[in-house]
Formats: structure tokens, sequence, C-alpha cells
């Protein structure tokens, strides 16, 4: 938990019975009598003793450095919460307290960070210590990476995230759809420095180094530009035998192609895939694909669920945060005609926003249920470092899981090389997850 201000501690005195009748006059007179004498003595004691500093001259300069102690005690008292926001990763309250939220618990009722359901509840292997392991290992090798302008393309963020998750599993075979420049193909390099790649992507990245650096890999199997596939047309099968895979399970797929998540899914289900990350997970009211965190953000779900009354807490909670947050959604932009939200204004979009497709709540409730009986496990990506370490102004705080570093640690953000990077690298988080999904019947 986070370290609180230290409060003052004030004496009460004892609750002044209500019953007087009961209490003797001469007792009560007694008690004042002896009260009388104390306070007479202390005064006499009080004028002898700013008699003798006003005769001496140091009157004043004790008065002065008394209002300099106050005034720096409160000043302490007021700010202990900022220096010490080092606490437990948890404590998503105080992080947003940090930012100047006080009523977070009752604005953010009806928010929150939605969550895909597993069916029994487990979780990957990994713990923080060992993201922080990994952090310190991959700032260095980040800072090698070809391509240091990729605009448009993963930021350090999901970088550190598919080459820590491809160096845990330590797949035998490695399959991305969406290269663009090639950068998450050096990544993935990076994580398995001898492990077979199969890149799809309508554009090779062969054809950006006319323009620029890119990223090109020896050991990579193209279905790009003029050989281009799509994910779910491709004949798994026959690259698997091609490839010597046996085992699907040792088998990771990274999907970076702007497709609707729910399509992407099946499709791997499919080709018998089990673990496969998802780059843009795109919050509710967000994005140009349907992603998990739509399809999960549902009422029954602890942070899930909107209102779209103009009126109410939740619209003006979003329209104060929009002014801070460039990427928070406010009620306009998040709720359709009928007050349908989920999704983008209740549209189910597609093939880089070029398809939109209205959806009922009760097929997107489905979609929720279907997502929930294949999962095994469901992780986001926490964002790296707080945003007054990284200077992000894209996410919004209150809907993402507690990050890696957390604000107020400059200590060690700056220990792992992370003060090293540029602030532009971290501008471009979007809830980055990974899926293990259940083995299918055959």
């Amino acid at each position: 938990m986070l370290e609180r201000a230290l409060s003052l501690s004030t004496r009460r005195s004892p609750p002044v019975s209500e019953d007087m009748d009961d209490v003797d006059d001469k007792e009560v007179g007694g008690r004042g009598d002896e009260s009388k004498n104390h306070r007479m003595h202390f005064s006499i004691a009080a004028m002898r003793f700013t008699h003798y500093f006003t005769r001496t001259g140091y009157l004043w300069p004790l008065i002065i450095l008394g209002i300099l102690i106050f005034v720096v005690c409160s000043i302490f008292l007021h700010t202990r919460d900022l220096v010490c926001l080092k606490a437990a990763t948890s404590d998503h309250i105080s992080r947003l307290r940090f930012f100047g939220f006080d009523d977070v618990e009752s604005d953010f009722g009806s928010l929150g960070v939605p969550w895909c359901r597993s069916k029994l509840g487990k979780t990957v292997e990994w713990t923080t210590k060992d993201l922080l392991r990994g952090l310190e290992e991959f700032v260095p090798i980040y800072e090698t990476r070809p391509i240091k302008n990729n605009m448009y393309g993963m930021g350090f963020d999901h970088s550190f995230g598919l080459w820590f998750i491809a160096r845990w599993l330590k797949p035998e075979l490695m399959i991305e759809s969406g290269a663009f420049k090639g950068h998450s193909t050096w990544v993935l390099r990076q994580a398995m420095p001898d492990t077979r790649i199969v890149s799809l992507s309508p554009r090779h990245p062969e054809k950006y180094l006319k323009k620029g650096p890119a990223y090109v890999d020896g050991n990579c199997t193209y279905f790009a530009g003029k050989d281009f596939v799509d994910f779910g047309s491709i004949d798994w099968g026959s690259v698997m035998k091609k490839h010597g895979i046996k085992d699907l399970t040792r088998v990771l797929v990274f999907f970076d192609d702007h497709q609707n998540e729910l399509k992407r899914l099946k499709q791997a289900i499919k080709a018998g895939f089990r673990h496969l990350v998802f780059e843009d997970n795109y919050d509710t009211g967000t994005g140009d694909h349907y992603s998990f965190r739509q399809i999960c953000d549902q009422f029954y779900i602890r942070g899930g669920g909107h209102s779209c009354f103009r009126d109410s807490d939740e619209a003006r909670m979003r329209t104060r945060r929009k002014k801070i947050w460039e990427k928070a959604v406010d009620i306009d932009e998040l709720c359709g005609p009928g007050e349908a939200w989920w999704g983008v204004r209740g549209q189910m979009r597609d093939d880089f926003n070029h398809s939109n497709k209205a959806i009922t709540h009760s097929q997107h409730f489905q979609n929720s249920r279907y997502v929930e009986s294949v999962l095994d496990i469901y992780w986001e990506l926490p964002p790296v470092a707080g945003p007054s370490l990284t200077h992000q102004t894209r996410y919004d705080p209150a809907r993402v899981t507690s990050p890696i570093v957390e604000d107020g640690r400059y200590g060690l953000f700056q220990r792992l090389g992370l003060s090293r990077l540029e602030t532009s690298v971290f501008n471009g988080y979007t809830q980055m997850v990974y899926l293990q999904v259940s083995e299918q019947d055959s």
C-alpha cells in the first residue's frame, strides 16, 4: 500500500457527561479553583519568559523561527504523499490521487479497468520482479534498434512486452501478422536469436528501406508484398510441416494488423495455436478495430459497463479527464444511437476501420461469453512506468493496470536506464495483451 501522509495526532479531552445533575457542586467548584491556579502560574511564567526575551532582543528572531518551522512542517505534511509514491503496485486509488483526482472512489464506480475473465482464473507465471529484471536487460538492447523513429509502430512499452513474452515462452516458431518496417521482427529476433519467424504483411518491409531505416530478417519466411496471404487464409498445417513443428503449443503468434480481434482469435483457435499476443488492445470507445478490451467491457465485470446519460457523474468525469489525457473518451465519442457504447459507438470495427458493423448489446454479450469460454489466461502488459516519469499523455491511468515502475520512483526509473530514452517512445501504449487459449477438441 502506498505510504500515506502522517497525520498529526491531537489529544482529545474526555467526553463531558450528559447527566450533570449527578455531579457534586463542591467537586466542580474545587476543580475550577485548581484549574484557575494552574492557569495563573502558567500566565506568570509566560510573562517572565516574554519579558526576558524582549529585554535581550531575541523575541522576534524566535517568532520568525517558529513561523518558518510551521511552514516547513505544513509543506512536508502536504507533499508527503508525492514523495512516498513508491508503494505496492496494486494501490490504484493512490496513483490517481497523485494526479489530483481525490474523488475517484465515487467517480469511477462505473469505470475502472475492464478485464477478460478466464475459465479457471489462472494467471501468468512471471512476477513484477521478473519484469524489472527484464527491463534492466532490455533497455540497452532497445537502444541498438535499427529503426529509431518508429512512428505509427510500436513504442518502448510494447517492444519490451513482446520481447519479454517471447523470451519467457521460448517458442520453436514465431508468427507475426503485420510487420510494417520490421521493428517487431527485430524485437522477436533479439528475444530468440535462432528461432524461425514467419511474417505476414501486405507490404514487404524491404520496401521501406528506400525511404529510411527498416529491418529484414534473414531467418524469416515472408508472406509479404506480392506473396502476401492473410492470416485466416494460410494453410497452417502445411507451414507447420515445412518448419518441422509438431507441437503447436510451442508456437507464439503476434498480431499487429488492426483486424477484428474476435475474428483473429477464432482463426488462431481453428489453426490450433494457443499462445497469442495482440498489440493494439484498444480501450472502449477508441481504436480502429474490435478489441478484447471492448468485448470484455461488460456490466457484470468490475470496471465494466457504462452510462450514456449526459448529466451523469461518469459523463462529467470523462469530460474532466479528456482535458488531461489525449486518448480519454467522453460520452459523445463513446455512445452511439440508442445509448450504445460497446465497441466504438456500438460498432464492431474491422480492417483498419474500413468495415464498421453495428452490433446489439446481446451480440456483444455473447462475444464476451465466447471469449471467456476459451481463455485460460488473459494478461495485459502494464505500462513500463507511471505518467509522471514517462510524461506520456495518451492513455488514461484510470483505465490501465498499475505500472511496473510506479510514479515517484525516479531512482529506480533511472537505475533501469529508462531516463536515457526519449520521452516520445513511451507515448504509444494501448494495453497490449497476452492470451493463452484452451486446447480445443478435434
